[in-house]
C-alpha cells in the first residue's frame, strides 16, 4: 500500500504560521498595554504629587489667613494657588490622555486575541479534516486489502480447483 499524504497539508502549515503571528502579535500588544499602564501609573504619580502640594499650599494660606497677614503675601499666595491649579489641570488632562491611551491598548489586545482565537479554531477545523481523511482513507486501504485478499483466496482455489480435476486419481 502506498501511503498517501494529506492533500491539504501546505494549507495546515500555512495556517499553523498564522496561529504563530497571532501569538506574536498578541505578546506585543501585551507588552505595548504594560507600558501605557505605567505610563499611566506615572502621570497618575506626578498629578497626586502637585495635589498634594496644592492642598500642602492651600492649608498655609488658611493658616497665614489665621494669623492676620498683609493683603500682598495673601494676594501672592492667591495667584501661585492659581499657577498650581494651572499645572493640576494639565496634568489630569495628560492622565485623561493617558487612561485613553491604555483603553485603546486594551481594545488593540482584545482584538488580537479574538484573531487568535479565530486563527486556532482554523488550525482545528483543518486538523480534525485531516483526521476524518485519514480515517477514511484507512477504511479505503483495509477494504482494498479485503479484495486483494479476497482475489487471492479465489485464485488459490481455482488453481487447487483445477489441479484436483486435472490429477489422475480419479
Amino acid at each position: 500500500m502506498a501511503r498517501r499524504d494529506y492533500p491539504l497539508l501546505q494549507v495546515l502549515a500555512i495556517k499553523v504560521k498564522r496561529v504563530e503571528a497571532a501569538e506574536l502579535v498578541v505578546k506585543e500588544k501585551q507588552q505595548i498595554l504594560q507600558q501605557e499602564e505605567e505610563k499611566l501609573a506615572q502621570r497618575k504619580a506626578e498629578r497626586d504629587r502637585i495635589l498634594q502640594h496644592r492642598t500642602e499650599k492651600l492649608q498655609q494660606l488658611r493658616d497665614e489667613l489665621d494669623h492676620d497677614t498683609t493683603t500682598p503675601k495673601v494676594q501672592q499666595m492667591k495667584v501661585y494657588l492659581k499657577v498650581v491649579d494651572e499645572k493640576l489641570k494639565i496634568e489630569e488632562k495628560k492622565v485623561k490622555e493617558q487612561q485613553e491611551r491604555v483603553d485603546k491598548a486594551k481594545g488593540e489586545l482584545e482584538e488580537a486575541k479574538r484573531q487568535l482565537n479565530i486563527r486556532r479554531l482554523e488550525v482545528d477545523k483543518v486538523e480534525t479534516h485531516r483526521v476524518s481523511w485519514e480515517k477514511e482513507k484507512n477504511k479505503e486501504d483495509e477494504i482494498m486489502a479485503e479484495r486483494a485478499m479476497d482475489e487471492l483466496g479465489t485464485m488459490i482455489y481455482s488453481s487447487r480447483k483445477r489441479k484436483d480435476l486435472e490429477s489422475p486419481e480419479g
